[in-house]
């Protein structure tokens, strides 16, 4: 038996926060979901996107909806337009970056859960598909400063 509850969450749904330059959302966290993944949208400003990174404790898995994205993954760069899904194993090394003239909009999706609580953590508040404010150096530090907790690290590339 299962405690879990159907969730619907409208266009304007999901907690979002600024971070790196993005906005980031989550629709649905690992407390919604027993465990199993997050899932979350991210509006990515042009030239931005986080630096390269590892995640220790889960897959990532993310799906462009609009605009076109270039994906670094294990030292093989993909270009991605809407509709291209990226899948990325734990403990490798990947990065992401819009490679457009607007803002591109995606889903990626953590599994299994535990990411979603790096976001409001280290992010400022905001409003899902707002436009972020500009990148702030600052955000890489915050970054920095919970890797472990989340089972990330940044890596060289």
């Amino acid at each position: 038996m299962t405690d879990l509850q159907p969730v619907h969450v409208g266009p304007d749904g999901g907690e979002s926060v600024f971070l790196v330059g993005d906005t980031y959302t989550t629709l649905l966290s690992g407390a919604q979901t027993g465990g199993a993944f997050t899932l979350l949208e991210a509006l990515v400003m042009p030239e931005a996107g986080p630096p390269p990174h590892a995640h220790h404790g889960e897959e990532e898995t993310f799906v462009l909806l609009d605009g076109t994205m270039s994906f670094t993954v294990g030292g093989e760069t993909h270009d991605a337009s809407a509709g291209s899904v990226v899948f990325v194993p734990r403990d490798v090394a990947h990065s992401y970056r819009n490679t457009g003239d607007g803002p591109a909009r995606m889903l990626f999706l953590y599994s299994p859960a535990g990411m979603d609580g790096m976001f409001p953590e280290i992010g400022r508040p905001g409003r899902r598909g707002e436009l972020p404010p500009p990148l702030d150096l600052a955000d890489i530090a915050a970054m920095a400063g919970v890797a472990a907790k989340y089972r990330f690290s940044f890596v060289d590339v």
